[in-house]
């Protein structure tokens, strides 16, 4: 990971104050890999499970690096700054916790089960209209990206839109301390990441830290999930969701074509989308801008207009083939959510699903994996094809009458498939990011 520093003046101040120190040289940038360090950046010497960031101090100053922030002292060449710590990973985000005070802005914390980053990518697509927003990019979501995304703030932006990960307990409130947000939204609560949290009231536990965050701020909070209702709201509230017992009630509306309209607080948007996930997102998003006085038409226009980041619900064509990548990741109730989505595609081909296995489920791993050949005999799709080790469960509880086969790789699962296509046919791809659904894609464009 690497960052440029939104404001490096800034950032000397805060090191001067933490260290006692000016830095010898002018701090512009921040890595914590030493392979994408530039000239003038702090390097981050960072433990992990495989290796030790300290072991590339050295490739880290040749790439560039002025300054190394590290647990032990090591030997570098002069003219570079070693700053010695305990850990440096939790010095990363007290300096970006001391950094973000110097900003004065809205700051809207998101997190949830899914939706997250199509959530925080529509508001900024929104809020762009009138603000300069900042807001989280790639998988700056974590203990160690979420620091970095705020020593991209400057002075000149109006809003920031940050988004929160969380693989176990006592994460979100971990990033709200650094974050320190103003206003918090979470998009859902599902079994996701079982394998770290053990139970899904524990993963209600470490979202709802979120709220608890927000005792002088404004919760965002959706009615229509069970587990986010059920959270105590310390400050001011806005509810939303597909209840009429809210502040923004939603009802949906399926066209002749399959789009989807959505009436919130009785404003009409036709999205123009089939994904009633996306549609989620857009209720969500709807509360917040119009809390900030975004008008309806202004809204309605952006969400006809944006784009869903690469990967989630991305629809494209491949020789008359409608291909539908949601290859991002995966947990039971996406991945539901991706097959109702193929289900809702209006026209005559054959609906398609492209399999691979669903991670960190812990001991629910079995059962959310026959769930998914479930529903694939439920909605009675034409074809299932699976990869990985999980997915044999999906494969094995899927309708006789159903055309199903699993595969040892993906290499073997592409050479049949692309035999089995043809034009008209509806594709969805989608599993978790260890299983790297995306080459299946890729393997296929290829031919």
């Amino acid at each position: 990971m690497r960052i440029q520093i939104a404001e490096p003046e800034a950032f000397t101040t805060l090191l001067i104050k933490h260290f006692g120190k000016s830095p010898s040289s002018p701090i512009t940038g921040i890595s914590t890999d030493s392979r994408e360090c530039q000239i003038g950046d702090l390097y981050i010497a960072l433990k992990g499970e495989r290796t030790d960031g300290h072991q590339f101090i050295q490739q880290a100053i040749d790439n560039g690096a002025v300054a190394c922030l590290a647990d032990r002292e090591i030997p570098v060449k002069n003219g570079t700054d070693l700053f010695v710590v305990e850990s440096p990973a939790e010095t990363l985000g007290f300096m970006a916790k001391f950094y973000r005070n110097n900003f004065q802005i809205p700051v809207i914390g998101i997190t949830g089960s899914n939706g997250k980053t199509s959530t925080k990518e529509l508001l900024k697509h929104i809020f762009s209209t009138r603000e300069n927003v900042h807001a989280t990019t790639g998988n700056f979501n974590t203990s160690i990206g979420l620091p970095l995304t705020l020593f991209q703030i400057s002075y000149n932006h109006t809003i920031s839109i940050i988004e929160m990960g969380a693989n176990q307990p006592g994460d979100i409130a971990y990033l709200c301390s650094i974050a320190k947000p103003t206003h918090g939204l979470i998009t859902n609560i599902t079994p996701a990441h079982l394998e770290g949290f053990g139970t899904i009231a524990e993963v209600a536990k470490t979202k709802g830290a979120l709220f608890e965050s927000l005792a002088d701020g404004t919760a965002f909070v959706n009615k229509a999930d069970e587990l986010i209702r059920e959270l105590k709201v310390y400050g001011e509230q806005i509810t939303y969701g597909i209840t009429p017992d809210c502040d923004f009630p939603a009802d949906i509306h399926h066209e002749n074509d399959g789009s989807i309209t959505v009436t919130i607080d009785a404003q009409e948007i036709a999205t123009g989308s089939h994904n009633l996930s996306f549609i989620k997102n857009v209720i969500a998003a709807s509360a917040v801008s119009n809390h900030f006085g975004i008008d309806w038409k202004t809204l309605e226009y952006q969400v006809q207009s944006f784009q869903s980041p690469r990967g989630r619900c991305e629809v494209k064509q491949m020789d008359n083939i409608t291909i539908i990548d949601d290859t991002y990741n995966a947990n039971l109730t996406s991945t539901l959510a991706a097959i109702d989505y193929l289900n809702a595609f209006s026209g005559n081909g054959r609906r398609i699903f492209v399999f691979g296995d669903m991670f960190e489920l812990g001991s629910e791993s079995l059962s959310h994996h026959q769930k998914v050949g479930e529903h694939c005999s439920e909605i009675n799709l034409d074809a299932v094809f699976t990869t990985g080790d999980n997915t044999r469960e999906t494969d094995n509880a899927i309708d006789p009458n159903i055309f199903h086969k699993h595969f040892d790789s993906k290499h073997e699962l592409v050479s049949e498939l692309k035999e089995w296509i043809k034009e008209g046919d509806k594709l969805l791809v989608k599993g978790s990011r260890g299983m790297s659904m995306e080459s299946i894609l890729e393997d296929l464009e290829t031919n």
